[in-house]
């Protein structure tokens, strides 16, 4: 992932949220959007060689490309969006049906990630958390969670980041590295993200 040259963590800010998709009353997909911050465009799209045209947008032969050059997925990539049930990790597969647009000058991408099974989630409570494990994006949920298909009885709940006195000293460590520095706390990211808690009777 491309990045702009700022000091310390986190370098982009990434906007967005994640829907959840179902089949049958079983969860068996998440859908995520990611809105980059406007530097972060900027740089994305000269890295690119693209640029916006008269009306601020892109040209559709622009979009193709930016969308060609999105979906190289680097080998390291870890999601953004954590899925837990029943307070157990469930795997999700390789992102699929990439889309890019600019809106009102930001990138906003949106992605499929499928589990790899099914889950039923009648009487347990599933949770995303909306994170990069290195804290080199720091990502926000802005956007209402939704339920997608055949989702009987589930409600959500967005629980926001609220910082404490020791997470403002280790990001204050974290705002010291450089960007070829990776935090030496192994998922750290997990400390600072917002989090969907979805329950389903």
């Amino acid at each position: 992932m491309s990045a702009g040259p700022a000091a310390g963590h986190p370098h982009v800010f990434v906007d967005g949220g994640v829907n959840f998709v179902f089949d049958d009353n079983s969860l068996v997909a998440l859908d995520v959007t990611w809105l980059y911050d406007d530097f972060e465009t900027l740089y994305m799209l000269s890295s690119y060689n693209l640029s916006l045209n008269a009306e601020g947008e892109l040209d559709e032969i622009d979009r193709r490309a930016l969308v060609q050059h999105r979906s190289n997925w680097p080998s390291d990539f870890d999601g953004s969006a954590h899925l837990t049930v029943g307070g157990q990790p469930v795997s999700l597969q390789w992102p699929r049906d990439l889309d890019a647009q600019i809106v009102d000058g930001r990138l906003r991408v949106t992605f499929t990630r499928d589990l790899h099974e099914a889950v039923g989630l009648a009487d347990l409570t599933a949770e995303v958390a909306f994170y990069e494990s290195t804290y080199f994006y720091a990502f926000t949920i802005t956007e209402q969670p939704q339920f997608v298909g055949s989702a009987n009885r589930c409600s959500e709940e967005v629980f926001k980041y609220e910082p404490a006195a020791q997470d403002q000293e280790m990001q204050a460590t974290l705002s010291r590295l450089n960007r070829e520095e990776t935090p030496a706390m192994a998922d750290v990211g997990a400390l600072f993200a917002d989090r969907i808690v979805m329950i389903c009777a």
